[in-house]
This record gives structure tokens, sequence and C-alpha cells, in this order.
């Protein structure tokens, strides 16, 4: 259903819709979270305080561009304050997130294979400064333009493109060395 449709409804108090847009955005918004955060209890709060904000504001909400792009934009808002919350208070944990369950349950070596990247790739992703990791992120899985990541971050464009390029190089390097141990 299109988001524009899904905003209209809830505005007749359709209660289905809030259900709908959840489902349809939980789980890459999650995603999203966790690879920002490196932490999924903080990526978790991060997403509910979203929807719960989301809710809220609803019956006001006018939705001018992707609804998927501005959930990102907050998501990413909002692991970055819940972040700064966790370092003054040095609280910091680095937890492991297991590879989820891609439907092929008969091939646990699959699964290993898979458990194994992610935790690469989560490691080398948690080695990059914070604002790359932000923007090869919600480039890559928030699936934004460099136009509207940069205004939703409020940097310019060739801003955004630079810390992409640079932190795609610094991953590279990172996994490349991983690979050659």
């Amino acid at each position: 259903m299109k988001d524009n449709l899904l905003v209209n409804r809830r505005k007749q108090n359709s209660r289905d819709v809030l259900c709908s847009v959840y489902e349809k955005y939980r789980d890459s918004l999650l995603v999203l979270a966790i690879a920002l955060s490196n932490d999924v209890n903080t990526a978790e709060d991060a997403v509910h305080d979203v929807f719960v904000s989301f809710a809220g504001t609803l019956d006001n909400f006018k939705l001018t561009g992707s609804l998927k792009a501005y959930l990102a934009k907050c998501v990413a808002n909002r692991v970055r304050d819940l972040t700064k919350v966790k370092r003054s208070r040095a609280k910091i944990l680095d937890d492991r997130q297991d590879c989820r369950k891609t439907g092929d349950v008969a091939d646990p070596g699959r699964l290993i294979v898979c458990n194994e990247q992610l935790q690469q790739l989560s490691s080398a992703l948690a080695q990059l400064p914070y604002e790359q990791r932000e923007v090869i992120v919600l480039r890559m899985r928030g699936q934004m333009r460099f136009a509207a990541l940069a205004k939703s971050l409020g940097i310019s464009v060739n801003t955004a493109k630079g810390r992409y390029r640079y932190g795609i190089q610094k991953l590279r390097s990172i996994l490349n060395s991983e690979i050659q141990k």
C-alpha cells in the first residue's frame, strides 16, 4: 500500500494502518539502527521510540517525500541521541548480534558463515568514525539518495559523498587486512 494512502487512512482513524506501517518498515529500520549503534538493545529502543513518536504525531503529519526515508532519518537521529547518552554515562557495550535466520535452516554451515560475515562487517563498521558510518548505513540500508541524506544531516552533498567514499575505502582496508590474517 502506498505511504500517502497509509498516512491519509490513519488520519481517518483506521487502526490497522499504523500496524501496517510498523510491519512494513520495522525490519529495515532495525537493521539500520543496529548498523549505526552496533548495539541491538539501543537499536530496538531507537526504533520503538521513533514509532511511538510517529504514532503520537500522525494526526498532524504531512508526508512530503518518502515515508521510509523520513523514518530512517528519525531512527538515525534517535540512535545518535541514545549513543550520546550512553557515552556520557560511560556505558558503551559491545554486543554481537546473531545472524538472523534467512529461511535456510537446513544448512547450518550457511548460518555460521553468515554470522561470521556479519560480525566482521559489524566490527569493521564500528571502527569507522560515526559520521562516516552514519552516511554509509543511511545510504546502503536506508536507501537514501545523497541529496536527501545531506539535507537530513545538515551537511552539503559533497560532504556526504566524501564521508561515504572515505568510509568505504576504510571499510575495504579493514576487511582486507582481516582476510589476510
